[in-house]
């Protein structure tokens, strides 16, 4: 941050700071891709936190006053986004995802899947089976995906993840949206922890970066935990694991929604003679197919080789 964005007298209201903020971060380098697209968003979002203000507040609240504690809060916070490159929902604490708030922090990569469209959607038209009663989140990180499966349905869920600390993260979510009786938590590499049994939906935001682009990401992904980002060098390590064994969990009518990102083209020269349907999404996001478990029987061999 240059020294005019440091030495600064205090803004009157939350509008002069909103302002301030909003200048600091266009003018900087930071990158942009962990619940925003732009300097305006995070600026709005970084401000309205400092004041105790509603995410969705109106613009009523730019003419109230901005006081010193939260003034130099909200510097201490530019200054960590700016200097740091640490991105804003680490910094607040918090993310939201499909329209709810989760705590957020190191444990677990920020949400950001476009999969809560698909939710909100009620999966449809993928899904052709009968009401979702068993729904697997694999790779659940800190829980955003099944906890919002949960949170708009009536299924129950499952949480799967390798990493204790990201289950850790997701427990904590799973009290704040108050769904422990319908979500259980379960340690697992993949399935292979896993329960027998079959589920309608299985959904996973897996590890899926390349070695190429895992090289060259910006810095704030430097901050998300390595586990959850890398897998191989085509990005599809977990991802074939995946492949190879959904069709054990899942009911004749089920499922499986995964995303791989940029990996999508690696994954089509992989298995040529697999049917992927590749979701889009009217919100924006790329990169997540979804296979019905009749098709993941029709190309067994495929998927297991």
């Amino acid at each position: 941050m240059s020294e005019q964005h440091l030495n600064i007298a205090a803004p009157e209201t939350l509008g002069d700071f909103l302002r301030h903020c909003h200048e600091a971060l266009r003018n900087s380098d930071v990158f942009y891709g962990h619940g925003t697209d732009n300097a305006w968003d995070e600026a709005v979002q970084l401000v309205l936190h400092v004041a105790g203000q509603a995410a969705d507040a109106g613009r009523e609240v730019l003419e109230l006053p901005l006081d010193d504690a939260q003034f130099q809060s909200g510097m201490a916070l530019l200054r960590r986004r700016l200097d740091e490159r640490v991105p804003l929902p680490y910094l607040l604490g918090k993310a939201w995802f499909a329209g709810l708030e989760f705590n957020c922090d190191e444990r677990a990569i920020i949400p950001r899947s476009p999969i809560a469209e698909l939710i909100l959607n009620d999966y449809q038209p993928w899904y052709q089976g009968p009401e979702p009663v068993h729904i697997l989140d694999l790779c659940c990180g800190g829980g955003c995906i099944g906890l919002a499966a949960a949170h708009y349905g009536a299924a129950d869920v499952v949480l799967a993840d390798i990493d204790g600390q990201a289950l850790s993260l997701a427990r904590e979510n799973r009290a704040r949206l108050g769904l422990e009786s319908r979500v259980t938590l379960v340690q697992s590499d993949l399935f292979e922890a896993l329960p027998q049994q079959r589920f309608d939906i299985i959904l996973s935001n897996p590890p899926y970066v390349d070695a190429a682009d895992l090289s060259v990401m910006p810095a704030e992904y430097h901050h998300e935990p390595p586990l959850a980002l890398g897998s191989g060098e085509d990005g599809l390590d977990l991802t074939r694991r995946i492949l190879a064994r959904a069709e054990e969990f899942l009911t004749d009518e089920g499922l499986l929604v995964v995303e791989v990102g940029n990996s999508w083209e690696s994954l089509e020269a992989a298995y040529p003679g697999v049917p992927f349907t590749w979701l889009e999404f009217e919100q924006g996001g790329h990169g997540v197919f979804a296979l019905a478990a009749r098709e993941l029987r029709e190309h067994r061999a495929s998927l297991r080789h």
